[in-house]
């Protein structure tokens, strides 16, 4: 059994407790243990066959620790099966829809036979939930605009897509008169992958023409809502875009509720109730006197309550308040740490741009050193354009200066490990990345030891893009073992790639997060095919800073000789 699906039952057990009317405690354990779980970067299965105590895990004590154990182990929990059998099938469905509690979940359920949200929908559009007593044609009304909403938000957006589209709106609203303080909250603001909506924030003089400007963009296409300080509007690809407009000495706080995320925040108001005070998003109140201390930066409200700063990538209920109130929060990798880009493709092989081009790019970037890693034989170079790729590169050294230019290829690891070139071709590159293009569908059993021949051969460096995924395509993450690979990974000195294409993010935070605990080295590579890709580099390192890494657990933090002398001693 995944921890993904050990995260679905104890989600649903937090649902049908709260239905039950159990105590508020208890739920939250639950959901808390589900939320732990979900962000986890080891496999329950693997803690329990190392006899590691689940306990470890943040958010999961000794009673649910057993319940994990009987899940894996058995492949079903009795206390699950019993509590579902006091209620009708499908009512979790219900109360995944913003507005529907409890009692309204139980009633459309066993009143309407609705098991389901199509059914719900039937059931408003027949008028059948207007009907039911109490409800009426108004609140019919909301529960339908809260699941088209509800649908917009399950047709996640990566953040890829999403974030120059943010990029967008806030250029434009940036330039208004007035405007202090403008940008994006929630999951976007902590960098998680895929996204259901955007929440931005700001403050500014004359917050209304602002609104009237944001609804007014070229590019926003229906209004949801407008009032004088919010609005929501739909932009390209269906994305809801929610903007607030606070005041000025309330935008910290502000900013502080939006980001979330909600067992983070739900973490803090606990220990500010343990503190004798009432958190919210309009500051701190202080319960003894009843008065309220508003916060213009974030950093003040965390202070406030004795935390070093977390940064929001970190804001996932996953230890780190605690780490906060010990002073032992990581400094997380920034994108001015990136001193090289270590893959990169020109049109040799798919790019589109020359090798100067790609260069002298980089260069303007501020980079130490580029490496040059077009595809090998199967999608590119074979051995003799090798040798003229890496005699081009040399002369191209001697003309610029202020960069440095490593050869290299990505060459493909074949079904059975082998490599595509031989061994007199890729020991006169100064890096070899290895990657996986073909036979994608391989079982995990095969495909892990196709790997990890490739990490086992001396002349790979890096392993590119270790799952393959693409993201919101029809290539799913291929079969493997990573933590095999991690392991191996740190036994052969190889370094694992954090690939910053957005439609890659691979490897993804949590599985980085693990390989960073196990040792492994890591390297944020944007997988550049043009000039403009290279700017794809703080996807990378927001998917790291997720990960808590640190600049030295990032090879491209190294500088230009640091690089070459890893490379060299391998």
């Amino acid at each position: 059994m995944k921890n993904t699906a050990i995260v679905k039952v104890f989600s649903d057990i937090a649902d049908l407790l709260e239905l039950k009317g159990e105590n508020a405690f208890k739920i939250r354990a639950y959901q808390k243990a589900a939320r732990a779980i979900e962000h986890y970067p080891k496999e329950i299965r693997i803690m329990l066959d190392e006899g590691e105590n689940l306990r470890n895990i943040p958010g999961v004590g000794e009673a649910i620790a057993k319940k994990t154990t009987e899940l894996v182990t058995t492949g079903k929990l009795g206390y699950y099966e019993n509590l579902k059998a006091e209620f009708p099938e499908g009512i979790t469905n219900l109360l995944a829809i913003p507005g529907i509690g409890p009692k309204t979940a139980n009633r459309l359920s066993s009143e309407l036979g609705v098991s389901s949200v199509d059914a719900l929908e039937q059931a408003i559009k027949g008028g059948r939930v207007a009907k039911l007593f109490r409800l009426g044609d108004k609140t019919a009304d909301n529960i339908r605009q809260q699941i088209q909403a509800l649908r917009r938000k399950d047709q996640r957006i990566p953040i890829g897509e999403a974030l120059p589209i943010v990029d967008e709106i806030l250029g434009s609203l940036r330039s208004l008169p007035g405007v202090r303080n403008l940008t994006y909250a929630g999951s976007l603001r902590r960098f998680r992958q895929t996204l259901g909506d955007i929440d931005l924030m700001g403050t500014a003089d004359n917050p209304k023409e602002v609104i009237d400007t944001f609804v007014a963009l070229p590019h926003m296409g229906q209004v949801l809502a407008q009032g004088s300080t919010k609005a929501s509007a739909i932009a390209p690809g269906g994305l809801q875009v929610d903007l607030r407009m606070v005041e000025h000495d309330s935008f910290g706080s502000m900013l502080q509720y939006f980001t979330g995320s909600k067992q983070h925040n739900i973490s803090l108001r606990e220990r500010g109730h343990r503190q004798g005070l009432k958190l919210s998003e309009y500051g701190i109140t202080d319960l003894a006197t009843d008065k309220l201390e508003k916060f213009a930066i974030e950093e003040d409200f965390y202070h406030r309550l004795g935390l070093q700063y977390i940064p929001p990538e970190l804001r996932e209920a996953q230890g780190e308040v605690e780490r906060a109130e010990q002073g032992t929060l990581p400094k997380l990798v920034e994108l001015s740490d990136i001193k090289g880009n270590l893959h990169s493709h020109t049109d040799w092989s798919d790019g589109r741009n020359s090798i100067e081009e790609m260069v002298l790019a980089a260069k303007k970037l501020g980079y130490q050193y580029i490496a040059i890693t077009d595809h090998s034989a199967a999608y590119g170079l074979d051995a003799e354009r090798v040798r003229r790729q890496i005699a081009e590169i040399r002369a191209l050294r001697e003309r610029l200066d202020g960069i440095h230019v490593l050869t290299g290829i990505e060459v493909d690891i074949f079904a059975d490990g082998r490599l595509d070139l031989p061994h007199e071709i890729l020991s006169q590159l100064d890096i070899v990345i290895g990657a996986v293009h073909s036979a994608m569908n391989q079982s995990e059993e095969k495909m892990t030891r196709r790997v990890l021949s490739a990490i086992g051969d001396p002349d790979i460096d890096i392993i590119a893009h270790p799952t393959g995924r693409l993201l919101g395509e029809c290539q799913p993450p291929i079969a493997i073992d990573l933590e095999a690979i991690f392991r191996a990974a740190v036994k052969n000195n190889k370094v694992l790639e954090i690939n910053a294409w957005p439609g890659r993010l691979d490897l993804n935070d949590i599985h980085a997060f693990r390989a960073r605990e196990l040792g492994v080295k890591l390297a944020i590579d944007t997988d550049a095919h043009t000039v403009a890709d290279l700017d794809f580099m703080r996807f990378g390192v927001g998917v790291a800073r997720r990960a808590w890494c640190e600049p030295q657990h990032i090879l491209n933090t190294l500088s230009l000789e640091q690089v070459l002398g890893f490379l060299s001693k391998k």
